[in-house]
């Protein structure tokens, strides 16, 4: 692994993860390149950020669970191509309804360079501690509609109220919001703002 770079789940207390873009879960509809195992990478100043933000969590009664964190340029090179293949209807449904493909990019869902190729970025939600359940969010990950920008109409009370919850927490760690996708924070003082890495999640 890089120098500077860890395994989160071995580096913040409480801590779950489902690398989505380790498994068939994603928008892609299959693992993607340079995921090559089911684990979650960021820098050490990433993981510093979100052992303060799942402090913030557990007093609310919440843990994190962590989507996806480093992305391998690779990964996003994949996205890219994805996106220029014809339609095949299998993921449109849950992750881009209102959309085509070519979009997500357009609509600044998906970047030609990302954020979570610095290391400095995580997607992530909420689960309760009391009993293990997913916080309800109003959408789930990488759904690319208007329903998932913070302050979106279409949410119910508690799913709002949580999605308040998870900005508080990451605000405390260090983090800002993207406002287009709910689940997606950025460190606000990255250790590597302008380099973007391609070594593989293994």
């Amino acid at each position: 692994m890089k120098d500077g770079f860890v395994y989160v789940d071995e580096s913040v207390r409480g801590i779950r993860w489902d690398a989505k873009y380790a498994t068939w879960d994603n928008f892609t509809g299959k693992p993607v390149d340079g995921y090559l195992a089911n684990r979650i990478v960021g820098t050490t100043a990433l993981c510093a950020a979100l052992a303060r933000a799942g402090e913030e969590a557990e007093s609310r009664g919440f843990g994190l669970l962590v989507w996806d964190g480093y992305r391998p340029q690779r990964a996003v090179d994949r996205f890219l191509r994805w996106s220029r293949q014809p339609e095949d209807g299998r993921t449109k449904r849950r992750h881009y309804p209102n959309i085509d493909r070519a979009e997500m990019f357009d609509k600044g869902y998906v970047a030609a360079r990302s954020g979570h190729s610095r290391g400095g970025t995580v997607d992530l939600t909420l689960y309760h501690l009391a009993t293990g359940e997913l916080a309800p969010m109003g959408g789930g990950h990488d759904l690319m509609d208007p329903v998932s920008h913070h302050g979106a109409q279409g949410v119910t009370p508690v799913e709002a109220s949580n999605r308040r919850h998870l900005l508080a927490a990451m605000d405390a760690g260090g983090f800002r919001a993207y406002e287009r996708e709910w689940w997606h924070y950025t460190l606000k003082d990255e250790p590597y703002p302008d380099t973007y890495f391609d070594f593989p999640v293994s």
